[in-house]
């Protein structure tokens, strides 16, 4: 867990370069309410403490769900959150070890569903932000919502690349047209290429290091890219170039630190192979289908329940086990 969460600090920087002091604010907000609801869940369990709290997945959730949310979220949101990840998701069922479904994930999607506006209003990345907020202004709005005179979260708030691409196309636009906007960069939105660059980073690090597989976040690549790659070449100027899809919204994020997470994912090799392409697949299928323009936390959930019959179908094979024949 130490080594996930030194991978995490240079996307960490990055989205503060780019997005401001709330996300900064808003981990620090995460990571004590993941505490502190952690170690009430332990004590009404009757269980050990200390222990727990060292082993730093209570912060590990809190990071990846404040990296998730909008930098201005509301602290009671931020809040809400962590008890529903520590309490409901993961302490409901046993504990480190037993929770069936991704915790950080689980507590985005909730508040996602509930309160769709706060965790959807994202400030625009640095380049383009003509009112930056300074450190005292974000304090304010997170936790009084309030802003410097003649300003208004509308007015200091923009579209993600995701939700921008998604209504430009509601609307008929071509993607030669769209991409002449200077929200976007090479790839993706600018800022958020960065932000991604930085957290390959920390995930290769982490391959390196061998606390995770190369598989998971290979196949899910893989899997988007080529969905995403076989109807780009259907229709270029309907559907955008593959890395538009790996590079915007949190598919780097969710393919190192959430896809990967070793209690909700697939134990075997084959079966991790099949879980990544599928939540690689299934974010394409919502992102250009469903009903949100970002579909990672969705398609790692749904896999989570997949994960066992997964695991069940691609057990290797027990070498003198075979029977007479």
């Amino acid at each position: 867990m130490l080594q996930v969460v030194l991978a995490l600090l240079p996307g960490i920087l990055a989205m503060v370069i780019f997005f401001g002091w709330g996300v900064l604010i808003n981990s620090v907000i995460a990571i004590a309410s993941a505490l502190l609801f952690e170690a009430l869940a332990l004590r009404l369990r009757k269980r050990p403490v200390t222990p727990a709290l060292m082993d730093l997945s209570a912060v590990v959730t809190a990071m990846l769900f404040a990296i998730a949310a909008p930098p201005l979220l509301p602290w009671w949101l931020t809040v809400i959150g962590m008890a529903f990840a520590i309490i409901l998701v993961k302490q409901l069922y046993g504990g480190l070890g037993y929770n069936p479904f991704n915790p950080a994930m689980a507590a985005y999607v909730f508040l996602l569903i509930s309160y769709p506006v706060q965790m959807t209003t994202w400030l625009p990345p640095e380049m383009l932000n003509t009112q930056p907020l300074s450190l005292l202004q974000t304090v304010q709005a997170i936790f009084f919502n309030s802003l410097p005179e003649g300003l208004s979260f509308d007015t200091i708030s923009s579209a993600t690349p995701l939700d921008q691409m998604r209504t430009s196309l509601d609307q008929n636009r071509m993607i030669s047209e769209i991409m002449q906007n200077p929200l976007w960069g090479d790839f993706g939105g600018q800022g958020w290429e960065w932000v991604g660059n930085w957290f390959i980073m920390g995930g290769l690090w982490l391959i390196y290091k061998r606390v995770i597989s190369w598989h998971i976040p290979l196949s899910l690549f893989a899997g988007l890219f080529s969905l995403a790659l076989l109807f780009y070449l259907f229709d270029p100027e309907s559907h955008p170039f593959p890395l538009f899809h790996i590079f915007s919204g949190g598919v780097i994020l969710g393919a190192f630190f959430i896809a990967t997470d070793p209690v909700t994912a697939c134990t075997t090799r084959r079966g991790q192979i099949i879980y990544g392409a599928l939540i690689g697949m299934l974010v394409y299928v919502i992102r250009t289908w469903g009903g949100y323009p970002d579909a990672v936390a969705f398609a790692v959930l749904l896999l989570n329940m997949a994960v066992p019959t997964i695991d069940h179908y691609t057990q290797p094979r027990t070498f003198g086990h075979g029977g007479a024949r």
